[in-house]
């Protein structure tokens, strides 16, 4: 009886009989020959139903195969570098074939769509060569974070999905109904992982966030997942020093482990083999320089425009990408001012205006991957924050007490993943980097 298999897995059972269990993709009919790309969720395989060797039932069975049939296939395992697939350079000789159902009218065909059609399809489009390498990316950049974090001492702790309080301002936030009472849902777990260091050292949450700015832009999504790692005993540049060996790891078990998948998305994997520790680290007052300096040598009106900004801004899209431009690797960006960031952040010492905080920005112009920040340790500080920044203290009593019973220097910062999958892969847009994007106006499927 021929062993079933994974199609990842078909270069370790060259000259077998074996059996793949699938959806057709694709079909060419050259007459004698039915050449049949068949998909199974861990690659794609060319399966080849020679007239001759099969019997006549198998032979128009495969001929009246539509995409996305469902089957069961069985064959003898070929090395042919011609063969195309991933893993390509395999294909497999078809002996036996049994159709599970037969696909009507499948709505996503090898053409052109439009993005809304996708869109409205996306539980379909997923299926989709492009789609399915994306998400592969995805699965193994969300292994690589808890790989390192796990390999590094960092305990993963779940915090709170529904919170009392805002974490980073109110008026981004989704405002429920908690029994009568307003609850809101959680733009970070921060604020639960600065309790939880105090128990563990280092620890973790890993989940959705939730997002109700009113953005259209290609690097948002209401809601998306991110990972957030919190350190005792951690200075400013200590934390980025984390940040650095941790991207750097992400970016190379992808390379090592999405190679193929990354060919086919047509990405320009040299950039990313530059991402090594220790990356190029540069002051907010610098940036403002290197800003400066781009608008007084370009010609091009319109950048200039774009590039206008004042002491005391944040820095948007375009001034991330143009800075970036001048780095082959992540740059961090440190010392933001303390109003253009949250109320929780340690300030600069002799320098009250300004924060101990730092943002990671990708290379290519693919904008802040990871925002972090040195925490307020201080509790007269953290109440005078509370107050400047218009926040309830009532909700904010538990994170008070940290700062009572043994407080001590720490920091942390957030990873969004959609973001560095979007980098990683090189996207236009975040939609295409989770399963079901939530997006303004889009909530279907």
């Amino acid at each position: 009886m021929a062993k079933t298999i994974r199609i990842q897995d078909i270069a370790q059972h060259v000259g077998e009989e074996v059996t793949l269990e699938g959806w057709l993709y694709n079909r060419t009919d050259k007459g004698r020959l039915q050449f049949l790309q068949v998909r199974d969720g861990t690659g794609f395989a060319q399966c080849v139903v020679f007239k001759k060797e099969v019997g006549p039932e198998v032979f128009e069975a495969a001929k009246g195969l539509t995409q996305e049939s469902s089957l069961i296939i069985t064959g003898t395992v070929r090395q042919d570098s011609r063969a195309p697939g991933i893993p390509g350079g395999y294909e497999l000789g078809v002996t036996g074939l049994c159709v599970l159902q037969v696909a009507q009218d499948y709505p996503i065909q090898p053409k052109e769509h439009g993005v809304e059609f996708l869109m409205d399809n996306r539980h379909l489009w997923i299926r989709s060569q492009r789609q399915w390498a994306v998400l592969r990316v995805r699965t193994t950049v969300i292994r690589a974070i808890r790989d390192w974090l796990d390999d590094h001492g960092f305990a993963n702790l779940d915090t709170p999905i529904l919170t009392p309080a805002a974490c980073e301002g109110t008026t981004t936030l989704f405002e429920t109904d908690y029994f009568g009472e307003p609850a809101y849902l959680a733009q970070s777990g921060q604020l639960y992982n600065e309790a939880d260091i105090y128990a563990f050292g280092r620890v973790y949450c890993f989940g959705p966030t939730f997002r109700a700015e009113k953005s259209k832009t290609r690097r948002h999504l209401t809601e998306f997942w991110m990972v957030e790692p919190e350190v005792a005993f951690c200075d400013l540049d200590q934390l980025m020093e984390i940040g650095e060996q941790f991207i750097s790891y992400i970016v190379q078990t992808c390379l090592r482990e999405r190679a193929q998948e990354l060919v086919l998305l047509g990405r320009d994997v040299n950039h990313l083999e530059k991402v090594v520790p220790p990356f190029p680290r540069i002051s907010y007052d610098e940036a403002l320089e290197m800003l400066a300096e781009i608008r007084e040598q370009t010609d091009d009106e319109e950048l200039k425009k774009l590039l206008e900004i004042e002491w005391g801004d944040d820095l948007g899209s375009p001034h991330e990408t143009e800075l970036t431009k001048r780095f082959e690797k992540p740059v961090f960006v440190y010392g933001y001012p303390t109003y253009a960031k949250a109320f929780y952040m340690e300030p600069w010492p002799g320098r009250p205006e300004v924060s101990k905080s730092a943002d990671l920005l990708a290379p290519e112009g693919y904008g802040e991957i990871i925002g972090g920040s040195e925490r307020i340790s201080d509790p007269d500080l953290l109440l005078e924050r509370l107050k400047e920044w218009g926040l309830p203290r009532e909700a904010f009593g538990w994170y008070i007490d940290l700062r009572q019973y043994g407080s001590v220097p720490h920091s942390g910062f957030g990873l969004g993943v959609e973001r560095t999958v979007t980098w990683i892969c090189g996207l236009e847009h975040l939609r295409e980097t989770i399963s079901f994007p939530r997006m303004l106006k889009r909530v279907y499927p």
